[in-house]
């Protein structure tokens, strides 16, 4: 496996797939650690979290350089990923004993209730976007919830995966409670099939997240997918035009692009829709694409060459349908996987700017008559991951969010991100179960019925 510096073609370094003999004992290892770590207490838990924090705190810099030379993620992006996994430890530190608290339920019994008790060893295929946050926010509440982890990372981020490794055992953790798996995505099946592996989640593609299911669903295994999304922002009447175009060129830039709740499709009523237009074209000139090292570059490069050229097909068959290209479209000449802010007017149904999720920095424009027909485009899509609505009026944007948008997570007049106290997941083809909040940690647990006479 490679890893190669997306905004200079440099090869970083390499390392050998692991054979399915050193797999299978990594698992062995992995299950054998969580029948001790299942006994500890809370309290003790906790005491590693928050020195697992402390020790990202310490290195923040570090992790973030390896990030931006990684997948290209610009600098201050990815300090602010590492605080957001400090952050996270320390949250699951100090809520999850109350989250996985014992709950009595009165019945006939002398004593009934639920408990909450961790499920063993928990693989995680992870994604190279946010390639230490994805992995903590999985981590965090699962190692609280007293399982162990197995992390299979994408291949072009696996010294991300190594680095994660090493924040939990210098923590104190036990040697095999975190352990990154070297393997390619052709081996997760057989490592799904082990049956000292009892759950899986993944964060990817819908297809990857089909695959995963099915696998799990035939070894009758829980799964938590987050997939694909075609986000909608939906611009109405009364928005406050000024700071609507910089949220939503902030979520549509946001990691180059490359995130799966990133703004995607801008949905616009026709009595603003010159005025968005204008100027979020301005608002995407003046954003920087330079050096991710840099701290004044906004905008790094795409993760990888071939998935740059697949956004590219993307943005060139959407104008041979009628798309009018308004800003950006053209590849770089120089080394490296970059792509320009660009924007799109004029989408409509059948083109992939409409349909399918654009992995980068490509702002989709769509036209709508009146609010009632912005909802339905918003709708007209097989992901639903998250999706925001821009207004004045904040009771009729929470009614919209509340009520009609399509969504695992809807915000209004802000972009949509996730945030430890919140639940995170999707519907339709972007998954399901949730991550974060309470229901993340109570997803890889069993809930115990104990009922006593």
């Amino acid at each position: 496996m490679e890893s190669i510096n997306p905004a200079t073609d440099e090869k970083l370094q390499s390392w050998e797939v692991m054979d399915d003999k050193t797999v299978d004992g990594i698992i062995d290892a992995s299950h054998e650690a969580s029948l001790a770590w299942r006994r500890t207490s809370f309290a003790e838990r906790s005491e590693l979290l928050h020195k697992a924090a402390g020790i990202l705190k310490d290195k923040r810099e570090e992790f973030a350089e390896l990030m931006s030379k990684e997948m290209g993620k610009v600098l201050k992006q990815a300090l602010a990923e590492i605080d957001k996994c400090a952050g996270a430890c320390e949250y699951y530190a100090d809520e999850g004993a109350g989250f996985l608290s014992p709950e009595a339920i009165e019945t006939d019994a002398s004593h009934s209730g639920i408990v909450y008790r961790p499920l063993g060893t928990v693989l995680a295929v992870m994604p190279w976007n946010f390639p230490f946050w994805q992995v903590f926010r999985f981590a965090a509440p699962g190692l609280m919830a007293g399982n162990t982890a197995l992390l299979k990372h994408a291949s072009n981020v696996t010294g991300c995966a190594l680095a994660i490794e090493s924040v939990f055992k210098e923590a104190g953790f036990p040697e095999h409670a975190f352990r990154s798996l070297i393997i390619g995505s052709d081996a997760v099946a057989r490592v799904i099939e082990n049956p000292k592996v009892h759950a899986v989640t993944l964060t990817g593609s819908t297809p990857a997240g089909k695959a995963v299911a099915a696998k799990a669903g035939e070894m009758l295994k829980k799964s938590v997918l987050e997939l694909g999304g075609s986000d909608p922002y939906v611009v109405l009447d009364d928005a406050d035009m000024e700071s609507t175009v910089k949220t939503c060129v902030d979520s549509r830039l946001n990691n180059g692009g490359q995130t799966c709740i990133a703004a995607k499709r801008f949905i616009v009523v026709e009595s603003r829709l010159e005025e968005f237009t204008r100027a979020v074209i301005e608002e995407m000139k003046s954003r920087v694409m330079g050096d991710p090292m840099d701290e004044n570059s906004d905008i790094g490069p795409q993760a990888r060459s071939d998935l740059r050229d697949e956004l590219q097909q993307q943005v060139e068959k959407s104008v041979e349908q009628g798309a009018t290209l308004a800003l950006g479209g053209e590849i770089p000449d120089k080394p490296g996987a970059w792509y320009p802010p660009t924007v799109l007017t004029g989408v409509k149904p059948g083109m992939p700017a409409y349909d399918e999720e654009t992995f980068g920095p490509v702002a989709a424009i769509i036209a709508a008559r009146d609010e009632d027909e912005a909802i339905r485009i918003a709708n007209d899509t097989s992901f639903g991951l998250g999706a925001a609505v821009f207004t004045r009026d904040l009771e009729r944007g929470q009614k919209l969010a509340e009520n009609e948008l399509q969504a695992g997570a809807c915000f209004v007049n802000a972009l949509v991100k996730s945030d430890p106290r919140l639940p995170f997941g999707g519907i339709k083809e972007s998954g399901y179960g949730r991550e974060l909040s309470y229901l993340g940690i109570r997803e890889f647990v069993n809930a115990k019925t104990i009922y006593v006479a």
